[in-house]
C-alpha cells in the first residue's frame, strides 16, 4: 500500500469521524428538544392531575418516591466528609465513558477517598439517562468501585471514542 493510499484512507476516516461527530451533535440537539417537550408534557399532566384531584377527591400528601440503590449496605453506610466539594465532571450517557472515568479518577487522585466514597461520588457525576441506568441496577448489587466502573464502561461502550491514528513519516 502506498503512502498516498494510506493518506487517502486516513482522510476518509477523518471525514467519517467528522460526519459521526456532526450526527452525534444533531442527536444531542434532538434529545435536548425532546427533553424540553417531555418536561412541558409533565407539567401539563401534573396540572391536569391537580385539577382532577380538586374535583374528585380530597387532597392527600403524596409520599416521597423511594430511592432504590444498587449499592451494598457497606457503601451506603460510608460517610462523605462535609469538606469535600465533589467532582466537577458530569455524564449524561452520551459522551465517551472512558474520558469521563479518566476525568473522575484524576480528580479523585487529588483528594483521595475510600473505595466506597469513590462509588458514591462517581454516581454523583451522572444525570439523565446515566442516572436512570444506575437506579435500574439490582438493589445491593454493587460492592466496590472497580465493579461499578466496569459496569459503567460496558453500559456506555458504544459511546467510546474511536482510536486516534498517528502517522509517522519515514525519511
Amino acid at each position: 500500500m502506498t503512502m498516498q493510499q494510506l493518506m487517502g484512507m486516513m482522510q476518509g476516516l477523518q471525514e467519517a469521524m467528522a460526519a459521526s461527530k456532526a450526527e452525534q451533535e444533531r442527536m444531542q440537539a434532538d434529545l435536548t428538544a425532546s427533553q424540553a417537550i417531555n418536561d412541558e408534557l409533565h407539567r401539563a399532566n401534573d396540572a391536569l392531575r391537580r385539577g382532577w384531584r380538586d374535583v374528585d377527591e380530597p387532597e392527600t400528601a403524596t409520599p416521597p418516591r423511594e430511592f432504590s440503590t444498587p449499592f451494598s449496605q457497606a457503601i451506603l453506610e460510608t460517610a462523605i466528609p462535609n469538606t469535600f466539594s465533589g467532582p466537577k465532571v458530569t455524564f449524561t450517557g452520551i459522551k465517551d465513558p472512558e474520558a469521563h472515568l479518566t476525568a473522575f479518577q484524576t480528580q479523585m487522585m487529588l483528594v483521595g477517598g475510600s473505595d466506597a466514597a469513590r462509588c458514591k461520588l462517581f454516581m454523583s457525576t451522572w444525570t439523565g439517562m446515566a442516572m436512570d441506568w444506575f437506579v435500574s441496577l439490582p438493589k445491593g448489587h454493587i460492592t466496590f468501585f472497580t465493579q461499578l466502573s466496569q459496569l459503567f464502561r460496558e453500559q456506555y461502550l458504544a459511546n467510546k471514542a474511536p482510536p486516534q491514528f498517528h502517522t509517522t513519516s519515514s525519511t
